[in-house]
This record gives C-alpha cells, structure tokens and sequence, in this order.
C-alpha cells in the first residue's frame, strides 16, 4: 500500500514520564490574557509536540484543569510545564534578567517578518502571545526584545491566536534543530 497511514503505536510516543525529563526545545511561551480555552488547551497540544520548556498563563487566561482546555489538550496539560503569573510585564521583567530572548508576535512598527527572525545559537525564546481582540499589550510590547509578525496578504490580517502559535513555534523550531 502506497503512503499507508501510521497508527498510533507506531508513532514512538513519549510517555509523560518520559516527556517531563527529555532535553527541552529552548522556547517558552507566554500567554498574555487569552479568553478561549479551546485555544489555551490548542497552545498546549503544540508545546507538547515540539518539546516547549513552559508555557506561562497570565491575566485573566485560565488554568488547568478545566474540562475546555483539558478537551483540545489531550492531556498535554500533564507534560507540559506550566506556571500562572497574573501580571504579563513583571513575568517579561523576570525572564530578561534570566538572559532570555523577549518576542512579542504582533502587528507593529518595525517587526521582523517571521521568515526574516534568525535565533542565536544557544538563546533562550520566550514567545508571547496576545489577547484574541487586543493583542499583546503595549507595554508587554514595548518591553518585548524583538517584535515578530507573522506576514499575511489577504484582507483580514488576523489569525487565531492557536494557529499563530502553531506557525511561529514551528519556524523557530526548525531554525533552531537544522
């Protein structure tokens, strides 16, 4: 048979227990103040898939364990690292004294075209990821070291926030394993 579809068994899997002590991607992502819960469970399916060190909720983002996020997780909720911060800035203030790498993915003045961002070797990434209406905050922005944005040509400019994880953290995982 032509391309035979894999089963699930054959996809070498990691066991959580496994998960939670493999070398990590040096990625963490940050939520700033997400409403959906399908698309906070959706960020942790991702981070799971590519081996993120954390995802940090904050403001009014929920938490696990909630049956919403738990539907669209799959249970990447129990691999996953995570922490609540309630205040995004002070979080980004935290993590640069922690000599990691600040991306805020945004629509800005003077942002990389993701295809453009080229990570240092051995730098830490912290991806932030605004608010379905409001975004990033500006002051999470501002204090952001690179503002990222993913280009896009048609006329809505605007994708869901699940979907934009999913397109940046895949990028850079590429450019940081090739």
């Amino acid at each position: 048979m032509k391309n035979r579809k894999l089963k699930n068994i054959e996809l070498a899997r990691k066991s959580p227990k496994e998960f939670k002590t493999a070398t990590k991607t040096p990625i963490s992502i940050v939520l700033d103040n997400i409403r959906s819960l399908n698309n906070i469970g959706s960020v942790f399916r991702t981070a799971d898939a590519f081996l993120i060190e954390k995802v940090y909720l904050c403001g009014i983002t929920a938490q696990p364990p909630h049956k919403d996020i738990r539907k669209t997780a799959l249970g990447a909720t129990e691999t996953v690292a995570w922490e609540y911060v309630e205040d995004t800035l002070s979080l980004v203030e935290r993590l640069k004294t922690e000599n990691k790498k600040i991306l805020a993915v945004e629509q800005a003045e003077n942002s990389t075209a993701l295809q453009n961002y080229v990570p240092t070797k051995n730098e830490h990434l912290v991806l932030i990821f605004g608010n379905e209406v409001k975004g990033v905050q500006q002051s999470v922005v501002s204090a952001s070291d690179y503002v990222i944005e993913i280009p896009q040509i048609g006329s809505k400019h605007s994708l869901n926030i699940s979907v934009s994880t999913g397109i940046v953290v895949w990028d850079l995982f590429s450019k940081i394993t090739h």
